[in-house]
């Protein structure tokens, strides 16, 4: 009980500071931590379904592992275990002006700017999102199964976990704990390409030690092939959204330019991957520039974070030293300097993102 009051304490702070919205956030993130419960004693309870129990006891092996051997913290957080009773824990919302590919952002006191805003009910993202819409913002709502608060809480398993892969599972955690690591205030796009190069390198690391066999060798080169066709496309707008064309002509060849995203993949589908419809569903939404943010956010500055990995001879306390000194650089440099590695010899992930 005092955890839980020392939650709303800390969360009703933020109140003044954003009314309804931060009203909403910390009902959402207090009604969550509420339904926590630890996870051993979940295995132990003699009516938990058996496949929950075997789900759980992969969580604690991760979650020991993530410590013992990726030097990730070591506390509460991914020992306990919350059923949520839905698809989605949040659904974030992203935003961009209609030729433009920077995200609009948004600036909370924990978290400090980032590239969505985030909801906990579903109906008011889609709110968010019509407004955003009506004042000609190109917009995408992205369900989130699960999602770290920096260490300020012991984040749970959750229930919205269930359904994914073991693969999913464990790398989610690493993914997490590498955010509690380290956190760099107002750039997201450093932040989540750190914490998915620790999530894909501890995965290999994680089915080399559990004499597991390798992830699906076809299935990571069609993520990396379908990640360079977003990119590729998030590129050639951003070179045509910084061109001298009037913006009529800069909206008729944006539209172009998805076109020709689908048209590619297409060609993919009918050839090489016929039997593979991993991205059909995404495929199948409407294109505009926020629906690609996700990617530039996620896996642009990987490669840089492989090439700094090797740099210090694949040690993890070297490697977080590294990383946190690449954080204190002003962003001009830390983004120079994350060029640099993109371009120079590098491992190629070996795992897909969930």
């Amino acid at each position: 009980m005092l955890r839980l009051l020392r939650t709303v304490l800390i969360l009703s702070l933020l109140l003044p500071l954003g009314g309804c919205y931060y009203l909403h956030l910390a009902s959402g993130e207090t009604r969550l931590l509420m339904r926590r419960e630890p996870i051993r004693k979940v295995i132990d309870a003699p009516t938990t379904d058996p496949a929950l129990k075997a789900r759980l006891t992969l969580a604690l092996r991760a979650r020991a592992f993530a410590s013992d051997r990726l030097d990730l913290p070591r506390n509460r957080s991914y020992t306990l275990y919350a059923d949520i009773g839905r698809p989605f824990v949040m659904y974030n919302v992203f935003a961009t002006p209609p030729l433009s590919m920077r995200p609009i952002t948004h600036c909370f006191p924990i978290a400090g700017c980032v590239a969505y805003r985030g909801y906990y009910d579903k109906t008011r993202a889609e709110a968010e999102a019509r407004r955003m819409r009506a004042k000609g913002d190109d917009v995408y709502i992205g369900g989130v199964p699960a999602y770290s608060t920096l260490g300020h809480f012991a984040d749970p398993v959750l229930s919205s976990m269930n359904r994914w892969s073991d693969d999913e599972l464990v790398g989610t955690i690493f993914h997490e704990l590498a955010h509690q690591k380290l956190y760099l205030k107002g750039d997201t796009a450093f932040n989540e390409a750190y914490a998915t190069f620790v999530q894909r390198e501890g995965l290999r690391e994680w089915h080399a030690a559990e004499h597991l066999a390798p992830s699906d060798p076809g299935a990571a080169q069609r993520s990396v092939r379908f990640t360079q066709l977003v990119l590729a496309t998030r590129e050639r707008l951003s070179a045509l959204y910084a061109s001298d064309r009037s913006d009529a002509e800069k909206l008729r060849l944006k539209q172009a330019a998805f076109a020709d995203l689908r048209a590619q993949y297409r060609a993919l589908r009918e050839g090489p991957w016929r039997d593979h419809d991993d991205y059909d569903a995404w495929m199948a939404q409407p294109l505009n520039n926020a629906t690609l943010l996700p990617f530039a956010l996620y896996d642009r500055d990987v490669p840089a974070f492989a090439a700094l990995f090797a740099q210090v001879h694949r040690s993890w306390p070297a490697f977080f030293q590294a990383v946190r000194r690449l954080s204190v650089l002003p962003a001009k440099a830390r983004h120079a300097r994350l060029a640099a590695l993109r371009t120079s010899e590098t491992t190629e992930p070996t795992q897909s993102s969930p």
